[in-house]
């Protein structure tokens, strides 16, 4: 499309003046519980054309992630090209709404349409929007197109990298497996005169660790510590993840025991932590206490709960206890993996509880907010 016909479209598109704020709210409220997604990208649409409502960051995010995980990319591009017949273009925020919602999207080329054609829009492109696209390559899983812009675009725009900038590049290296280039990064950062941040650490901390190479995460933590860099909870989590992962339990039990003294409280990843590491050992009565301490520490079971635990006590043989999790998984309607409760369905006939298997068929069938295929062995067989 030319810049002249974008022009027309702006010049002329229509937008409806600021209602009530509990008018707004009452469209949003309405996206909210619309379930038919068609219905609910023809609203959106109608919406947008409320000033007020275009600047509802929030909506944007949950419509586009509904959109996403139902994979209606089509309706996302929808939503979103829509969007450029409105005056907001001209405002750098804006495209940096649009841009990271296509690279959440995994709809990068979008995303990159979107940066070139914000001078069509008389929009400047600062380190803001060079981040987004930044975010959008991440974001989009392509890691390898990264280190390019970062390399070519500052120049072209006369913008100079920031340590968000960097950490993007640190993240997106970190994925790519390359953490001594990742590091490498961060020794060309201190060295333009930019500190890295808590994020650049954690960062860091998360790959080192969640690669089997404590060692290194172990020097990582040092530097953070060297830098004055206070650690929050997903620095102490990943670092109990490497205790867990050296099967270095005391160490990490001792680390969660530190830290109430250190201000911070452990979630849910930490108790994962000593789960998984407690797995590993092939400790059934230490993942059943902290599986325990978990529920009573007001932290709710994740994902990562139960695809660990579940397999493992199966594996143990203690079907009474892998029953009570299926139960716990539907009470907390957890979306685990159907092949976890396959898992137990499969455990529980095996060893003769056929009433707890067809139990947990029953629940994951039965309630409309799963949508669980499970079936009895015999069953499979036909």
């Amino acid at each position: 499309m030319s810049s002249l016909s974008r022009l027309f479209r702006r010049t002329f598109a229509t937008s409806l003046p600021n209602p009530n704020p509990n008018y707004v709210r009452s469209l949003s409220d309405d996206l909210y519980k619309e379930h038919n997604l068609k219905r609910l990208v023809e609203k959106f649409k109608k919406s947008s054309e409320v000033d007020r409502f275009r600047t509802k960051t929030g909506i944007y995010e949950s419509t586009v992630r509904r959109l996403a995980s139902a994979k209606r990319f089509r309706w996302i591009e929808e939503i979103l090209e829509d969007q450029k017949k409105y005056a907001n273009m001209s405002k750098e925020g804006f495209n940096v709404r649009l841009i990271s919602l296509y690279g959440k999207s995994g709809m990068f080329d979008h995303a990159s349409k979107v940066f070139d054609e914000m001078p069509d829009y008389k929009c400047d492109r600062t380190v803001l929007s060079f981040n987004a696209l930044l975010g959008a390559c991440v974001n989009a899983k392509k890691f390898n197109m990264v280190d390019g812009y970062f390399r070519t675009l500052p120049e072209k725009l006369a913008v100079k990298p920031d340590v968000v900038s960097y950490n993007i590049v640190v993240k997106a290296l970190c994925e790519m497996g390359s953490l001594d280039s990742a590091v490498s990064t961060v020794d060309e950062m201190e060295k333009t005169g930019l500190e890295p941040d808590l994020i650049t650490f954690n960062t860091l901390l998360d790959a080192f660790y969640g690669n089997d190479r404590f060692g290194d995460g172990e020097k990582i933590w040092a530097k953070m510590e060297e830098k004055n860099v206070v650690p929050d909870i997903r620095s102490y989590n990943a670092r109990l993840a490497g205790l867990a992962c050296e099967k270095k339990m005391s160490e990490a039990v001792d680390l969660v025991g530190d830290l109430g003294s250190k201000g911070l409280k452990a979630d849910v990843f930490s108790y994962n932590a000593l789960v998984s590491g407690y797995c590993k050992n092939g400790n059934l009565v230490e993942v059943k206490r902290w599986y325990g301490e978990l529920t009573k520490s007001n932290c709710v079971p994740n994902r990562a709960t139960f695809g660990t635990i579940v397999p493992f006590v199966c594996e143990k043989g203690d079907l009474n206890w892998a029953f009570e999790l299926c139960k716990d998984i539907f009470d907390k309607r957890c979306l685990v993996d159907e092949a976890v409760l396959q898992l137990a369905v499969d455990g529980l006939v095996e060893g003769s509880k056929i009433g707890e298997a067809k139990k947990v068929v029953e629940l994951g069938t039965s309630n409309s907010y799963y949508r669980f295929k499970l079936k009895l062995p015999s069953e499979k067989m036909e």
